[in-house]
């Protein structure tokens, strides 16, 4: 799978996600379904910052389309890290956590129909087949190893990142296994 559609793929069960989260029958259901969203748009927005990202910057020579799109990352993680906080107070249950999925599903509604319908094509039309296959399998090795909660206030960009991604997601595994999370 090339690097676009592997993105795509990971999009699409995203928008299951806040589906099935609107769809749950108990709150520990939607607790399950908040403690899967975080963990996959987490690993999915690193492994973006940390090598599509930077990829799509060089080979579209468009420094700004791609620091937009990081911006939009901070204000998903700046979310999913209140989500993610409001677990460790028990506090999914209430409303706070309603806003915050909404707030979720609308910002990264437009950052998916942006990415799908500017980079992505862009990206497509500039680069090759073999070097989006390439680029794909580099995404799904790294999305086994990456950060599994989201960190606004780290780096998004290497070589920062590079070096404080692998920190937290040993940190963010350590915190899974010790909250009795599902592991990926």
């Amino acid at each position: 799978m090339d690097a676009i559609d592997l993105l795509k793929h990971d999009h699409r069960m995203v928008e299951q996600l806040f589906r099935d989260f609107h769809a749950a029958a108990s709150a520990t259901q939607r607790n399950g379904v908040v403690d899967i969203l975080v963990r996959e748009l987490s690993k999915h927005a690193a492994v973006e910052e940390l090598i599509f990202y930077p990829f799509a910057a060089k080979a579209l020579r468009d420094e700004s389309l791609v620091r937009r799109h990081l911006d939009e990352h901070m204000a998903v993680k700046e979310a999913l890290a209140e989500l993610d906080a409001l677990a460790r107070s028990d506090g999914r249950a209430g409303g706070r956590a309603e806003e915050l999925i909404e707030l979720l599903r609308r910002d990264v509604e437009e950052h998916l129909e942006d990415e799908e319908g500017v980079l992505m094509p862009r990206l497509r039309e500039a680069v090759d087949e073999t070097a989006l296959r390439d680029l794909g399998r580099t995404l799904e090795k790294a999305k086994g190893t990456a950060p599994t909660r989201p960190h606004p206030h780290a780096p998004d960009r290497p070589p920062g990142l590079t070096v404080a991604a692998p920190v937290a997601a040993a940190y963010d595994r350590m915190r899974d296994r010790a909250q009795g999370r599902p592991r990926t």
